[in-house]
């Protein structure tokens, strides 16, 4: 194999720079403009050379583009060969601190979001999906559980659901007033088996092997690092549990992002199926609905291996 060209792609500091970020996170190029502090146009040049090695790559978010370390191949191949040597360089991990300030900042937004619409958010729901019952479809092929989660719970309607499926259910949301909702929705004394719990998806309050069964549904295109969620499902999980994930397919429906605060307007099978595998799940069906909107919904199915 010719090595000359990924040698050449990483000649100049700024794509090094550029290369260990996507290392850590999937970012805009206004983004990567605010923590390299240069102009777009440079870091624009800088990008179409590293995905021309075949070492970047680019997933368009309507006008935007989505930058990320490619997959697979040759060229990231030479990349976790080198990326050893970016480890203690002091450019570098201070570059790693900006980017995560900017993820921080994406989060808050996102939060200040759920927080504003806790009350009127089954309703907005309802509004995208029309008569669409989600989480009967969620349910339509699972067995029963010992414990189930469900992970961005929101205002608890499908942890109604989960009940009927998990002798002990569990609803996680980063929102407190989304978690206001979802603790009057069980308050009476049928609520004895619901437990909620403050927290992100990427980090979750939960202990390793806790739950056999994660629902996740319409919450990936809220995340700032979708991948995340996925490293962090895997090690909830137990060996053989089953994660139940429901998410929109790549669509152009922009108004998602202006009415209902969405960072993805979905996403194509493929790089679900990746995040699955590299995190040790076998992927057992995928149910695609079509919608309403242009929309189309596809539920996963997969089962923890490791």
């Amino acid at each position: 194999m010719n090595n000359t060209i990924y040698f050449k792609a990483l000649s100049d500091e700024t794509r090094i720079r550029l290369i260990n970020i996507l290392l850590h996170h999937e970012l805009k190029v206004g983004e990567l403009v605010s923590i390299l502090e240069m102009g777009q146009s440079r870091i624009s040049r800088h990008l179409k050379i590293l995905a021309d090695a075949g070492m970047a790559k680019c997933l368009k978010e309507g006008v935007w583009g989505i930058y990320s370390i490619t997959d697979s191949g040759p060229g990231r191949d030479f990349i976790e060969a080198v990326r050893y040597l970016f480890e203690q360089d002091p450019v570098l991990r201070a570059d790693l601190k900006r980017t995560e300030q900017i993820i921080e900042a994406r989060s808050a937004g996102t939060l200040r979001f759920f927080d504003h619409i806790a009350g009127s958010w089954d309703l907005l729901k309802r509004e995208i999906l029309g008569t669409f019952d989600i989480n009967r479809a969620i349910f339509e092929n699972t067995n029963s559980h010992e414990i189930g989660v469900d992970l961005g719970c929101g205002t608890g309607e499908l942890l109604e659901a989960m009940k009927a499926h998990a002798g002990r259910v569990i609803g996680v949301d980063s929102s407190p007033r989304m978690l206001e909702e979802a603790r009057k929705r069980f308050s009476d004394a049928n609520g004895q088996t619901v437990e909620i719990r403050l927290g992100e998806i990427e980090h979750m309050p939960l202990g390793d092997n806790e739950a056999d069964l994660a629902v996740i549904s319409l919450v990936l295109q809220y995340l700032a690092d979708p991948a995340a969620a996925f490293s962090e499902v895997a090690r909830i999980l137990r060996p053989g549990g089953e994660l139940i994930l429901a998410e929109f397919e790549r669509h152009q429906q922009h108004s998602l992002k202006t009415v209902y605060g969405v960072k993805w307007l979905g996403f194509d099978r493929e790089s679900i199926e990746t995040w699955l595998e590299k995190n040790g799940f076998a992927l057992q069906q995928v149910r695609p609905h079509n919608l309403s909107k242009g929309l189309s919904l596809n539920i996963f199915q997969a089962v923890h291996n490791a």
